[in-house]
């Protein structure tokens, strides 16, 4: 027996186990290798009935009733979103039905937002466009942050756990949520 046979061996195995974790990685991701650069289109056959999260950016063709959440958000002429949006950067030529809260907000020529607009840094509206709410030029920078998007504070869930409306009070106005 060779006393180089242990680590031959060795090796081999250490080749198997780097071409399965490769190929582990190429089917389901590697999220450390996700690049904000990257987009997700959801298209003018889908309808989505939910929540939407995105560390990437988003364009919107399709139909989307609930909330999206992203580090960009572009709603095409053909999409629609029936909930609120909260961005860095939005852009809507389509229809918007809730609130914006981004640092950048374009509405294009086409775009329709019925809800109110908050940002921080930048506001454009092209002519045409259509906004049937408040606009407030806010101090704060975005929320929106890794791991903002995916997971929710301890102070969210403690108040979902009694199920009972909680008020909530800022200096502008009273709701319940």
């Amino acid at each position: 027996m060779d006393q180089n046979e242990p680590n031959i061996k060795k090796l081999i195995l250490a080749l198997k186990w780097f071409r399965w974790s490769n190929l582990i990685i190429i089917m389901f991701g590697d999220k450390k290798s996700l690049k904000d650069s990257e987009r997700s289109l959801i298209s003018e056959t889908v309808s989505i009935d939910g929540t939407v999260n995105s560390s990437g950016a988003i364009d919107v063709a399709g139909l989307v009733k609930g909330p999206v959440y992203s580090k960009e958000i572009v709603i095409k002429e053909t999409g629609s979103i029936s909930g609120g949006v909260e961005a860095e950067t939005v852009e809507i030529h389509g229809h918007l039905d809730g609130k914006v809260s981004a640092d950048n907000v374009v509405i294009g020529s086409s775009g329709v937002v019925k809800g109110d607009i908050e940002f921080s840094n930048n506001l454009r509206t092209e002519n045409g466009a259509d906004i049937e709410g408040y606009i407030k030029k806010t101090a704060a920078k975005s929320k929106i942050t890794g791991d903002f998007l995916f997971s929710k504070s301890k102070e969210e869930k403690k108040k979902k756990k009694n199920g009972k409306p909680e008020s909530v009070v800022n200096k502008d106005s009273e709701a319940l949520v």
